[in-house]
């Protein structure tokens, strides 16, 4: 019986790595006005594009119930075990929904295997996780051994980002525990990051630059002292300065580093214009 992985598409893996490993993404959904799509089927650079343009910030959507059934059905019909790695619990009701299906499956299918993780991130963060648990199943290990070396990822991982600004989140009602920085809205430029899977104010500076100098210096010196595992640059339809950036780390690592654009669900809620470096650390 193999074991097979789920995630959904705010876990943003870019898809050579899907297709290798086999994954199995579930999709949020974007609404604009009258309109809904799934994000999987939407051009990251014509959103962007569409809501610079809008007088309103569209809103997104955790998947309907029927795609989580329909999946681990599948998988589950197919003679497999599944993990299913899912965005953080406080930051959408996608992991609810996936364990609602979890239930109405093994109704149905009393011996089926289906784990499902809450990530406490989203993006890359997410994704590291995911990939995690993916190399070990196909490696043959144990889902036992496959959740261990996903959570072990997740102690190890960060995600640290620079919007352009706070609108966004705030409009949106992400901020988290970034709240405190309300009342300076469009002086500052924050370093934020994920905790205990919300948005969380690390530090803030008075320009963009300074702001992303000191998040590449913490990154820096975390993997100068634990040593580092994988990492990723993320994107807000900010393609040439994510190039810049990953340029720059390259240059002092030696390896390099993808650049990943984020999607619309992600994106509609911190904004164009953010960067952002999602990675871990070979040890905690």
């Amino acid at each position: 019986m193999n074991i097979k992985i789920v995630t959904d598409s705010t876990s943003y893996i870019p898809c050579e790595l899907r297709k290798e490993y086999d994954i199995s993404v579930i999709s949020l959904g974007v609404t604009f006005g009258l309109e809904s799509f799934r994000e999987e089927e939407i051009d990251h650079g014509a959103f962007y594009e569409r809501m610079a343009k809008s007088k309103t910030i569209p809103t997104s959507s955790q998947p309907p119930p029927v795609e989580f059934y329909n999946t681990f059905e599948k998988l589950v019909a197919d003679n497999n075990k599944v993990v299913g790695i899912f965005i953080s619990s406080d930051m959408s009701g996608t992991y609810s929904t996936a364990l609602m299906a979890r239930r109405m499956i093994m109704e149905k299918y009393p011996e089926a295997v289906i784990e499902i993780l809450d990530s406490r991130s989203n993006s890359m963060q997410l994704g590291f996780a995911v990939l995690a648990a993916a190399r070990a199943a196909r490696a043959g290990a144990s889902i036992k051994e496959v959740l261990g070396h996903a959570l072990e990822v997740m102690k190890r991982s960060r995600f640290l980002f620079v919007p352009d600004t706070l609108e966004y989140l705030q409009k949106g009602g992400r901020i988290g525990g970034a709240a405190a920085l309300l009342g300076s809205l469009f002086q500052i430029r924050p370093i934020l990051t994920v905790v205990d899977g919300k948005t969380a104010l690390l530090n803030k500076f008075r320009k963009k630059e300074r702001a992303l100098q000191e998040a590449t210096g913490i990154f820096w010196a975390e993997v100068r002292q634990k040593g580092l595992g994988e990492a990723i640059i993320h994107h807000i339809n900010c393609q040439s300065e994510a190039a810049k950036l990953a340029a720059l780390l390259q240059e002092k690592l030696g390896v390099t580093l993808p650049v990943c654009s984020i999607g619309p669900v992600i994106g509609l809620h911190v904004g164009p214009g953010t960067l952002g470096i999602a990675y871990y650390t070979e040890k905690i």
